[in-house]
């Protein structure tokens, strides 16, 4: 997890980001006193619960807005492979920090090889990481929203070199009326260990939903459906983790949590137990939520011992 230097709304990234909303009521450093909260709070909840949580200060120069979310420019695998992605936002590419992996290795973990994506953004076609990608590493299938920000020939490309399966589908949400793509595959679907949280009414194309819902249900995971209005306030961005004894937990954001009915909570919790903060000020500046600001470590550990 990256903690923000200086976190505020970005322009760039606004114009298809529409769950993005400028907030007037708060000077630049309420703004920074308020996400740094936010921030710091979420960490000490993962790590209450004994979840190994690796933060990285940001630093001032160069300004980048949106480093909280750093899920967008790497991803990390179990063979020792790191990927680094294309993204939209010429701000967001000066996020991508290669000192990160060499602290990564000062920590014990292996780092073999680096997959680079990034001149993509010469042609203009970007894949924003595990924001663009729901990986399911188990049955190895990307799951992808096509936008702007997630190219299907990268998404092939991606799949050929890692030999996933990839499921391809146009994701939507009503703004003023109007049905406009979904900027980020994560905000409309989860992928646990053996739950999948999705909002099939964002694809308007029925058999490209029921395209998705088959490759879910074929992997043997139960289905838990959310509504459009739940999307709205971030209830796809929810991500499975593990603490260091193997308990797993649902992580999101306390305003995702709150449009949650019952019966889906009951549902969740019998795969995993739900841990909730308050991220208000990140999700509306930012427009990501807790997923968002997690990028998963699955590079293998040298002192890591099997019982």
């Amino acid at each position: 997890m990256i903690r923000p230097a200086s976190f505020s709304l970005n322009e760039q990234t606004a114009v298809n980001n529409h769950f993005q909303n400028d907030s007037k009521n708060y000077t630049t450093q309420e703004i920074e006193e308020k996400s740094l909260f936010e921030f710091d709070q979420f960490v000490i909840k993962l790590k209450a619960q004994e979840i190994n949580v690796e933060v990285f200060q940001d630093s001032l120069t160069p300004h980048t807005p949106d480093s909280i979310f750093p899920n967008n420019w790497i991803s990390m695998h179990q063979d020792g492979t790191v990927v680094l992605y294309p993204m939209f936002a010429p701000n967001r590419r000066q996020e991508r920090n290669v000192d990160l992996l060499a602290h990564l290795k000062g920590l014990g973990f292996s780092h073999y090889q680096t997959v680079d994506f990034t001149n993509g953004e010469d042609s203009n076609l970007f894949l924003e990481g595990t924001g663009s990608l729901v990986l399911d590493r188990v049955n190895k299938i990307a799951y992808a929203a096509i936008s702007i920000r997630t190219n299907q020939a990268l998404v092939n490309r991606f799949c050929k070199l890692f030999n996933y399966q990839s499921v391809c589908f146009v994701a939507k949400q009503t703004v003023n009326g109007e049905r406009l793509a979904i900027y980020h595959t994560n905000v409309m679907m989860c992928i646990g260990t053996s739950l999948a949280i999705v909002c099939l009414e964002c694809i308007d194309d029925l058999a490209e939903r029921q395209n998705l819902k088959k490759h879910i249900l074929d992997s043997g995971k139960t289905l838990l459906e959310l509504e459009e209005t739940q999307i709205n306030t971030f209830a796809g961005n929810m991500l499975e983790l593990r603490n260091s004894a193997g308990k797993a937990f649902m992580v999101l954001s306390t305003q995702a949590f709150e449009s949650l009915r019952q019966d889906q909570i009951d549902l969740i919790e019998i795969h995993a137990e739900i841990i909730h903060s308050p991220l208000y000020l990140i999700e509306a500046l930012g427009g990501g939520s807790a997923r968002c600001m997690i990028a998963e470590i699955f590079l293998p550990r040298k002192d890591f011992v099997k019982e």
